[in-house]
């Protein structure tokens, strides 16, 4: 056959198949829209996820800057400074902590600092600047609010400060603020050079370098923070900067930013393996839709193609025909999917920052979302477009002629019937003329159901009573600020009083008060828990671990001593137990005589066993100078939100009762103040703890078991958002490609269906025939949900939902339940539309027409 090279004509011939096929046009603009929606949104909201999750970590740490080099003298500055490495460095120099009493609970430490440094801190002041004259301060809105400072320039500020091991006191100015970071680990109250030039001219630099384990104190020494030209083995790079200025790393401590190692990436595989999952089923949802569409617009117009095969168009330029179609459709569906793909994942980012528990959440506007957004959708659509464009290019023009919309494999054979035509056999016949066809549509609606079915089950599956148990032990506790931040920690404070506990036990809907004491005293091990313990830490890793030292392991070894953390329980804390080994009695534990042992955490252990066995004797030699011996009645711990929210594998950890404990500990101090309460008062029972932890004892602070229940619900409501939202889309592309597949079958049959209407066929019964079509749609897309769609929708929960702690799994099927209704409505509404737009015109007129 001899080539037309003539490309305008080509271009022409595709340009007049567009605007002959607006229906088809319609639904792939609308299907390209959808998918380039899909994966702009994804893309905005991992790309700003991940920014979110960097500063967030970043603000934990404390600092932006790659690395950090500690305690370094101004000689030792000045020759790091300048290593060829170094990108850029910043610096600040330490003055001590502040020590004023309303800043008891939040570390607060004073310091000089650069602009740049304080910015890499976080900590640059948003209204006013940083301090310049001797007198003059800034500070963030948590201390000012501790202080009771308001948010002004040029207020008075009276601070307290350790400089040097001694305490001292100022008045200073006001400078400059900022918003505080409850994550941070410390504030900062920034001071001047001046004020650091007037303060610390007589100190001994070196002296006080060669004394910090001693004296913990560092006034003077400096703190850089360094960039490099990138994030790659920051670590390593410290390190050369130390090795070739000959310095060592005992001697120089440094800091590497984890909120940019690279280890986190690999940690996260399950995160990833998530995204690519997403993304492909995205790909596939796209491709479903975009392929059905053009292999139908192919299978219509195949005797369009073939008169051009007539007429000398090779296979080639069919094929371009049908290419320069799709791409025509992309340029108008691309942008349009970016703009609102891009918005649909600035609303979505909040509720996905939730989910991942951070509160700084900021959109990134990012150029390579949408280039790759649009590349992610043209790549779907020209694989989608590849089969049709075979087929269009490989119709001969005598097929043209004989093409009925059927699959004809060869293997057809002619049906006999005794008891006529029937028309539910006829429908099902016409749905599957076409087998490919029938079959991606049903995949394509099943998709939308599977993934509805997948969020409903992860949501549904969210446990309230692990979550809430695993942070909450009875309705409220209350304690002191420090032991409900992590950073500060119990330190033995007497602040929870006893009368405080029996005013909030005196009140209505109480039911049961449990007072936690807690002490620490050296304990002598025996022979045989001293070989246990040996046993526990022959491997080096144990050895090793992170909570202590080599040095600090062997001094116990050697001394046979070590820490006892010692809790006495009242009665509602006993059942509150994880017993490993043993059987926990009451009434004899009420005794006296006997203790529950913790399972120390020790690498290689495998954490169901202890210093000393079930029913061994345990000595304990109390402060006052007695000594007493209990029997191990079982080995087990206390729930670790009860505990004092440490885990130390160099402690013991031992549990009595509290009348017990009060009778040989002198002065007992109450850690802790549990709290069972009515569910009917709860509420009115939290308001009098708000108010009496903010007015009468703000030392003390509580938790509350609705708390927790609150932002379970919160988690709940934010997968629910974005799981849904995601569902919703996919469901557009299944149901556009369901409409889209009945119209067209409707369109392309009208001359057919004439036709059976003029051998006898009522309208009625045609209008039954396709009721039919559309409900075996129906029935075979819930049979592919409730098959291959479990399997399918079980992966997907996993992948998601498997690493979530408070998660249990249960089989579903209630969102298939309520996705049957509108799927039967949908496939009964749709075709009526599309018969009764197509049955306007006579017989006569639908037999007479030209296809």
């Amino acid at each position: 056959m001899i080539a037309t090279p003539n490309k305008r004509t080509i271009r022409n011939l595709s340009i007049k198949s567009l605007k002959a096929n607006k229906l088809r046009n319609i639904f792939a603009v609308m299907a390209i829209a959808l998918t380039t929606i899909l994966f702009t949104s994804l893309l905005t909201i991992g790309i700003s996820m991940n920014k979110s999750l960097q500063e967030s970590s970043m603000r934990q740490v404390g600092g932006s800057a790659h690395g950090s080099f500690k305690y370094l003298t101004k000689d030792e500055f000045d020759h790091i400074k300048i290593h060829k490495l170094i990108k850029n460095i910043e610096y600040s120099v330490s003055v001590g902590f502040a020590k004023n009493n309303e800043l008891s609970t939040r570390q607060t430490e004073v310091r000089y600092a650069t602009n740049k440094e304080a910015e890499f801190m976080f900590d640059l002041p948003t209204k006013g600047r940083m301090p310049q004259n001797e007198n003059e301060i800034a500070l963030d809105t948590i201390v000012l609010d501790k202080l009771g400072v308001p948010h002004e320039i040029g207020r008075k500020v009276t601070l307290t400060y350790t400089i040097n091991g001694k305490q001292a006191t100022d008045k200073f100015i006001l400078s400059g603020y900022w918003k505080g970071d409850s994550v941070t680990p410390a504030s900062m109250a920034w001071v001047s050079e001046k004020f650091l030039k007037s303060k610390l001219d007589d100190i001994d630099y070196k002296y006080v370098k060669s004394h910090i384990k001693e004296t913990g104190n560092f006034t003077g020494l400096i703190f850089a923070d360094v960039m490099f030209s990138n994030s790659f083995n920051v670590e390593n790079k410290l390190l050369k900067i130390l090795k070739d200025n000959g310095y060592k790393e005992a001697n120089i401590p440094v800091g590497v930013n984890w909120a940019y190692t690279s280890g986190q990436i690999t940690s996260n595989l399950g995160t990833i393996a998530a995204l690519i999952g997403v993304m492909l089923l995205i790909m596939l949802s796209g491709y479903l839709i975009i392929y059905n569409i053009f292999y139908i617009s192919v299978a219509n117009d195949t005797k369009f193609y073939g008169v051009l095969k007539t007429i000398g168009t090779t296979s080639k330029q069919i094929r371009s025909i049908v290419k320069r179609q799709a791409i025509i459709l992309s340029i108008i569906g691309i942008p349009i999917g970016l703009v609102i793909g891009y918005i649909m994942g600035a609303v979505l980012i909040p509720f996905v920052m939730q989910i991942v528990n951070v509160t700084h959440t900021e959109i990134y506007f990012n150029p390579l979302v949408f280039i790759a957004a649009s590349l992610f959708s043209l790549v779907t659509v020209i694989i989608s477009c590849r089969k049709p464009q075979k087929i269009a290019s490989e119709i001969s023009p005598i097929e043209a002629v004989r093409y009925t919309d059927v699959q004809d494999n060869g293997k057809r054979k002619d049906k006999d019937s005794t008891n006529g035509v029937r028309i539910y056999k006829m429908a099902f016949y016409n749905v599957f003329r076409n087998k490919k066809k029938a079959i991606v549509v049903m995949i394509s609606l099943s998709l939308s159901i599977i993934l509805f079915n997948s969020v409903y089950t992860i949501v549904k599956g969210f446990n309230m009573d692990k979550y809430v148990g695993e942070f909450m032990s009875s309705d409220f506790v209350i304690a002191t600020v420090g032991y409900f931040n992590p950073s500060v920690g119990y330190k033995g404070q007497d602040t929870l009083k006893e009368k405080t506990v029996d005013e909030i036990s005196s009140l209505k809907g109480v039911k049961n008060a449990g007072r936690i004491y807690f002490k620490e005293i050296k304990h002598k091990l025996t022979d045989k828990s001293l070989k246990w313990l040996k046993g526990a830490l022959k491997s080096e890793i144990a050895i090793k671990d992170k909570s202590g030292s080599t040095e600090e392991t062997n001094k116990i070894l050697e001394s046979k001593e070590m820490k006892l953390e010692l809790y006495g329980l009242d009665k509602l804390i006993w059942n509150k137990f994880k017993i490993y080994k043993g059987i926990f009695d009451a009434e004899k534990f009420a005794t006296g005589n006997y203790i529950i042992i913790g399972a120390p955490n020790i690498y290689g252990t495998s954490g169901t066993e202890s210093y000393y066995d079930v029913g061994e004797d345990f000595k304990m030699a109390y402060d006052d100078g007695t000594e007493k011996t209990y029997k191990v009645m079982a080995i087990g711990d206390i729930p670790f939100n009860l505990s004092i929210k440490r885990a130390d594998p160099k402690a013991v950890q031992i549990s009595i009762p509290s009348n017990d404990f009060k009778a040989h500990v002198k002065k007992p101090v109450i850690m802790t103040a549990s709290f069972d309460v009515e569910k009917k008062d709860i509420l009115s029972v939290e308001k009098y703890i708000e108010s009496y932890v903010k007015t009468k004892e703000p030392a003390l602070s509580y938790m509350s078991k609705n708390l927790y229940e609150r932002e379970f619900a919160k988690t709940q409501s934010t997968y629910n958002v974005v799981g849904y939202s995601l569902s919703f889309v996919i469901a557009l592309i299944g149901i556009l490609n369901f409409v889209n597949s009945m119209a067209t079958s409707i369109i392309s049959r009208r001359k057919e269906h004439a036709m059976l209407q003029s051998i006898g066929m009522t309208g009625r019964q045609l209008y039954k025939m396709l009721l039919f079509e559309g409900l075996y749609y129906a029935l075979f897309t819930i049979l592919i949900v409730v098959t291959f769609g479990t399997a399918f929708s079980y992966i997907i929960v996993k992948v998601i939902a498997g690493g979530i702690w408070f998660f249990s799994y249960h089989i579903t099927l209630v969102p298939v339940a309520i996705c049957l209704p509108f799927l039967i409505v949908m496939s009964v509404v749709i075709p009526i539309i599309c018969y009764k737009t197509t049955s306007k015109r006579s017989i006569v007129e639908r037999l007479n027409e030209i296809q």
